[in-house]
């Protein structure tokens, strides 16, 4: 069997990386979809882990690798679930069925605040899991020459998992902070990680800032 003598425990080249934050929005972050008109108790019930995940650790690492990203060189993309359509009629069969609905101009359609798009970085709306099915990313991402990608949000094993895949057949190089995206429990987000360990290369935040201080 040939040996390529390759593999992807290779660090960030800040002039041919992006990073990519997955539908970290209103939609799913305050409020909106899903947890519109719920009341605290069911929301905490159902969905505090992965509230607290968000606003305790995710959303503050994503804050720093954008800060050491914009300081670096590194592209900084976003994406967000959001129809073209008002009524929704452009979503892929499976959001449909999943009800995963929001219009692009609304405010459920924009990114957190939290960590909003600075300049003119790019945002794509998406109407599938995968960015790279439902939007030019692949194109605009060539265009930019990026090689490389930084991939996080949420969820760990929905969008996230399937930029990652979809990312390594393409050709990239894919890093994932593994304390950069959450999803709805520990479990699912600790098998979604075991399971795409074999596709992208997996480290800290605080690894990855450091990388990224030291010049890739």
């Amino acid at each position: 069997m040939k040996q390529f003598g390759l593999n992807r425990n290779v660090p960030v080249v800040a002039a041919q990386t992006a990073l990519l934050v997955i539908d970290v929005q209103n939609y799913n972050m305050a409020g909106g979809g899903e947890y519109a008109g719920l009341d605290a108790e069911t929301i905490e019930r159902k969905y505090g882990y992965f509230f607290r995940e968000m606003r305790e650790k995710v959303v503050p690492n994503i804050q720093a690798l954008q800060q050491a990203s914009r300081k670096a060189g590194i592209e900084v993309m976003f994406t967000v679930i959001a129809a073209l359509t008002e009524d929704g009629r452009d979503l892929s069969l499976d959001y449909k069925i999943s009800n995963m609905f929001c219009y692009k101009n609304s405010h459920d359609g924009q990114v957190l605040a939290d960590i909003a798009p600075v300049g003119d970085e790019i945002v794509l709306t998406k109407t599938s899991s995968s960015v790279f099915i439902s939007t030019n990313i692949h194109y605009v991402l060539g265009n930019l020459g990026i090689k490389q990608l930084i991939i996080v949000g949420a969820l760990t094993d929905q969008c996230v998992d399937s930029a990652v895949r979809d990312a390594c057949d393409l050709g990239y190089l894919v890093t994932v902070p593994t304390d950069a995206c959450a999803t709805q429990s520990r479990v699912r987000h600790e098998t979604s990680l075991a399971n795409n360990a074999g596709y992208c290369r997996q480290i800290t935040t605080q690894a990855l800032l450091a990388e990224i201080a030291a010049g890739g």
